[in-house]
């Protein structure tokens, strides 16, 4: 009786990026300005990214991105919340607590998420951000906000967040078994597009400052200290991961950046600049998945499936196999739950 006292009190929120309200020019200006206005996306000083934001991005970018949402929105609005939802809806089947979803930018807000949670008696919430690598401007500024929101709004509740999972084996043969099942009978190679970061992200969040992104030693590094925070580290583990589930030769295989933006240094290789060039080296028929992502978004339904379908054709390119994210699986859904109820279950060792 004590333990579903005890039980009743918890919930899960589960957080994705965000998007706007509408294809709407106003609403994804909107949009944009809250999320390119996060010191963890473009961590400029205030003055300077407000400048760079306000005076010149979103002058000009809101009318193209609108253009963009609008070849991925659905009946449903948009994808990402979309599928968010259904993940949401399939997870609440299979636990015992209340499970709300939150994003980071925009509506439903992780404050809404929150709330709906308190609202129901839970004083106790696992917050599950939906990114399988840690990085400064995903995982670390969900954290922030949330506790930002609790400490503002719901200083009585406790969180406890759901570490980045990049290198778990229930995640790995995850998404191995989804991609296996997805892939073409021939594919020359086999691209993993990882959503980019300026390279001054990666030294920031280094702990031990001695991080060098042209030192291969980074990538096969074992020191857990130096690994935790280190995107890049991990973007190349789970890749690493993936390739050995599937048995695929190490050479069938590249790892590549998307979506950087402005003229800063990104962490290479770049995605666009892979695709245009690996035909010309024997890449005819291409396959390639988007592991930063768990639900399919404009990142990966226009950036990658159309925008990158067209360079890589363009430059010599025969079949281009764009594998969908791991989305509202079952084994994925299953994949939540568990690492939602270890995070519930450290709640009775407080």
């Amino acid at each position: 009786m004590q333990k579903e006292s005890l039980k009743s009190k918890k919930g899960i929120l589960l957080v994705n990026l965000g998007s706007p309200k509408s294809t709407s020019v106003p609403d994804v200006k909107e949009y944009l300005d809250e999320f390119l206005m996060d010191e963890r996306v473009i961590d400029y000083r205030w003055i300077f990214r407000a400048l760079l934001v306000r005076g010149i991005i979103l002058r000009t970018r809101p009318p193209k991105s609108a253009e963009a949402y609008k070849t991925v929105w659905t009946d449903e609005g948009s994808p990402l919340i979309a599928i968010t939802e259904k993940i949401q809806k399939k997870l609440q089947k299979l636990v015992d607590v209340p499970v709300e979803i939150g994003m980071r930018y925009a509506e439903p807000s992780i404050e809404t998420g929150i709330r709906k949670l308190v609202e129901q008696g839970i004083s106790e919430i696992v917050l599950f951000p939906l990114y399988p690598q840690y990085a400064m401007s995903t995982t670390e500024t969900v954290i922030e906000k949330a506790e930002e929101v609790r400490k503002a709004k719901f200083p009585n509740i406790k969180i406890n967040y759901v570490q980045p999972f990049y290198n778990r084996d229930i995640y790995i043969n995850c998404l191995a078994e989804s991609i296996k099942e997805k892939l073409p009978e021939n594919f020359d190679a086999l691209q993993f597009s990882y959503h980019g970061v300026p390279e001054r992200h990666i030294y920031k969040t280094d702990p031990s400052n001695t991080c060098k992104i042209d030192d291969s030693n980074c990538i096969n590094s074992q020191v857990e200290s130096h690994n935790a925070r280190c995107y890049r580290h991990q973007c190349f583990k789970t890749s690493e991961a993936v390739i050995e589930k599937l048995g695929i030769p190490k050479e069938k295989a590249i790892v590549s950046f998307q979506s950087r933006l402005g003229k800063d240094k990104w962490i290479e290789p770049y995605t666009d600049e892979t695709l245009e060039t690996i035909p010309s080296k024997g890449v005819k028929n291409l396959a390639i998945v988007c592991p930063a992502f768990v639900s399919d978004c404009l990142e990966t339904l226009e950036e990658i499936s159309v925008e990158g379908k067209e360079e890589f054709l363009h430059a010599g390119g025969e079949n281009f196999h764009y594998i969908p994210c791991l989305n509202d699986e079952d084994r994925w859904i299953d994949v939540v739950k568990i690492l939602c109820e270890e995070r519930l279950n450290d709640f009775y060792l407080v």
